[in-house]
């Protein structure tokens, strides 16, 4: 397969990325931004091996970098003309004076941190006037890095905090006053200060600044080789070396859009020319590629949010999400396989695929700093003391490597990256800190609870009377409207905001619902979680499907149509772990024969999914056959014994109808059309 280009990345990750359609500079602005996001990542470097500072402190320090330098940044517009304004080096005046101004409104909490023990609840007025400051700063930071959507969101929940007497229903309270609202947001760890910006400013920006640097020493072109080394010749092979890449890739960055244009400007091309739909290729990249925020040991800013709430070490994250990841990549594996099947195509040629030992004897060194940072996160230490000797590791191996050569200036650019992809990250978790402190104030995650569980509740009531022998309880019905509820509301929420927007807005409102239901706290995480990333391929705002039909022009919306078919198993798979929490091992009351008999009714599953979605298991199969296999399929996922031998009772006579439908067509002519597709 042809080399990445670093510079196609770069161009293709602005056109599809919101969150790097940065404005053009000129100097001297170019320079001074570059020294200062360059200072960003040196700081979080640097407090990651020598000792972080007080929590307001380093929190603040961050924010005053983060939401400073997205005015210098990002423009007022994404796609405006150049300013009217007075400029230096292409950033009007006006941005220079809010950056500075937002970077000592965030500095002012930690300045004055000591006094504030004396005065949270009855603020002064200077505290009003920064707290007020600090909230517009941060929507509109938000606004340019990232959209109008979550800035829209934060504001109507503004709203609610203050008007909160006129809200319908159990949803009312008392109202608080701007003065109440502003202490709560700004002087206390409940909002903007809070779990959010904290997790990213300790765990997230380490991470992704270390799969930068791991990127450019070589890992990205190695997990791609490895994976064409591997997969690249049996029949479909590019869809094969898409999966793979992307979830070895994944390993390294939990961005979907940016694992879509890294490995998608090589896959997609390639399943293109062996004879897949252009709509299917931008599926089948865009799917395998949201499968990295689920991927350990680098799973996005989600699971470092988790850890926080959870109260748990990151390595228990990556046990509980190591095999429903597994269970995504082989639900995509498995209809990319069966579609390449049914449509004749080709693996890659022996010229087209890269030779293993050469692959490994030029690439190793590029596993170096992963497998040091997975040895130090599995030995108990803190997720930012593994990021940073996973950098530290990248750094000296890119020094020393002679392949992928790392000098000065290419590790300030990879500082510099860095810190770029982190500012839009850095600006949602300041306005979900808003949205939380919102909800924590005001009771609003327990109202809603309420409702969704009554609701499910009245639902229930209405037809668990009505079905046959009993075969439905009213508790499991509640359970199971509640989850339909709440992944409903995560795919809807997650069209509009982020990963970990998404999920921090409805842990905090939807997971206290399912925790009412004696759902434990770490499986009602994670499915909140699964169904937030789902989002980036559900249309109609699908961004990494998007990217996808971008690379192979296509429509954008039969991709992300096709993308979230590819990705069914991801959408079942939260339902197996939550009525089975023995995938997520870490769980209460683990035991081996339980992950067995769920893991195993898992795959059998997902591969009869696969086929009753593409048409074709050992041959074409009919609407009969494909009806039979969805409802099996269905019932050897569900959770328990019984419904998984039925599952088997109804999957055995369409084996032995596919059997011989098989034999009946080999020993059938060959018709021209049937020849020339073999050739």
């Amino acid at each position: 397969m042809p080399e990445l280009d670093p510079e196609q990345i770069r161009k293709l990750e602005e056109q599809y990325d919101p969150e790097m359609q940065m404005r053009p500079m000129v100097a001297p602005a170019t320079w001074m931004v570059g020294t200062l996001l360059v200072a960003l990542s040196c700081f979080h470097y640097y407090t990651a091996g020598f000792g972080l500072l007080r929590e307001a402190t380093h929190r603040g320090v961050h924010l005053a970098f983060v939401l400073g330098l997205i005015f210098l940044v990002f423009g007022f517009r994404k796609k405006g003309g150049k300013s009217r304004f007075p400029a230096i080096g292409g950033i009007p005046l006006y941005d220079w004076f809010l950056a500075i101004l937002t970077a000592v409104t965030c500095l002012y909490v930690p300045y004055v941190f000591d006094e504030l023990a004396f005065r949270v609840g009855d603020p002064m007025g200077v505290d009003v006037f920064f707290g007020t400051l600090m909230i517009l700063a941060t929507l509109e930071a938000t606004r340019r890095s990232m959209g109008i959507a979550l800035p829209l969101i934060a504001v109507g929940f503004i709203l609610y905090g203050l008007y909160g007497q006129w809200a319908p229903g159990v949803l009312v309270h008392p109202g608080a006053s701007w003065k109440g609202l502003v202490n709560h947001l700004y002087l206390t760890s409940q909002g903007i200060y809070g779990i959010a910006v904290g997790v990213v400013a300790t765990y997230v920006f380490h991470f992704v600044l270390f799969g930068v640097l791991a990127n450019r020493i070589g890992a990205g072109k190695l997990f791609i080789d490895l994976a064409s080394c591997v997969a690249g010749r049996y029949a479909g092979g590019p869809a094969k070396v898409s999966v793979f890449s992307s979830a070895l890739f994944g390993m390294i960055s939990g961005s979907s859009i940016a694992n879509t244009v890294t490995t998608g400007a090589l896959t997609i091309p390639a399943m293109k020319r062996i004879g897949y739909r252009p709509h299917f290729a931008a599926a089948v990249e865009a799917t395998s590629s949201t499968g990295g925020q689920i991927t350990p040991p680098i799973m996005g800013a989600a699971a470092f949010i988790m850890i926080e709430f959870l109260e748990v070490p990151y390595r228990t994250i990556l046990l509980a999400a190591t095999v429903p990841a597994l269970m995504h990549y082989l639900g995509i594996f498995t209809m990319v396989h069966l579609e390449a099947k049914r449509l004749g195509l080709r693996g890659l040629r022996p010229d087209e695929m890269p030779r293993f030992l050469r692959v490994v004897r030029e690439g190793w060194s590029a596993l170096i700093p992963l497998i040091l940072l997975i040895a130090i996160i599995a030995s108990g230490r803190t997720p930012y003391s593994a990021a940073f000797w996973g950098i530290t590791a990248c750094i000296v191996v890119g020094f020393l490597n002679p392949r992928n050569r790392l000098t000065v200036p290419d590790l300030f650019e990879c500082f510099k990256m860095g810190a770029k992809y982190a500012l839009a990250v850095g600006a949602s978790a300041a306005s979900v800190g808003i949205i939380v402190g919102v909800v924590s104030l005001t009771g609003m995650g327990f109202k809603v609870s309420f409702m969704v569980t009554s609701a499910s509740q009245q639902l229930a009531e209405m037809f668990v009377p009505h079905v046959p022998f009993g075969l439905i309880h009213l508790q499991g019905a509640t359970l199971f409207l509640t989850l339909i509820f709440t992944a409903t509301a995560c795919i809807l929420l997650g069209a509009g905001i982020p990963t970990t927007a998404t999920y921090i807005v409805l842990v905090s409102i939807a997971a206290p619902a399912l925790g009412i239901l004696g759902v434990a706290p770490l499986v009602a995480h994670f499915f909140v979680f699964y169904y937030g990333v789902l989002a980036d391929i559900t249309p109609p705002v699908a961004l990494a499907a998007y990217a996808g039909a971008g690379i192979a022009g296509t429509n954008p919306f039969k991709a992300g149509n096709t993308a979230f078919r590819l990705a069914s198993a991801k959408a079942l798979v939260p339902f197996v772990f939550l009525y089975s929490p023995a995938m997520l091992i870490v769980t209460d009351g683990f035991t081996w024969q339980a992950f067995a008999l769920t893991v195993s009714g898992c795959v059998v599953g997902i591969v009869f999914l696969g086929a009753a979605l593409t048409g074709y298991f050992i041959t074409h199969m009919g609407w009969l056959e494909r009806s039979a296999t969805f409802i099996a399929s269905l019932l050897l996922v569900a959770p328990g014994l019984k419904s998984g031998l039925v599952g088997l009772a109804m999957i055995a006579p369409v084996i032995v109808i596919q059997v011989i439908s098989r034999r009946r067509r080999l020993s059938a002519p060959k018709t021209i059309p049937e020849i020339a597709v073999e050739k």
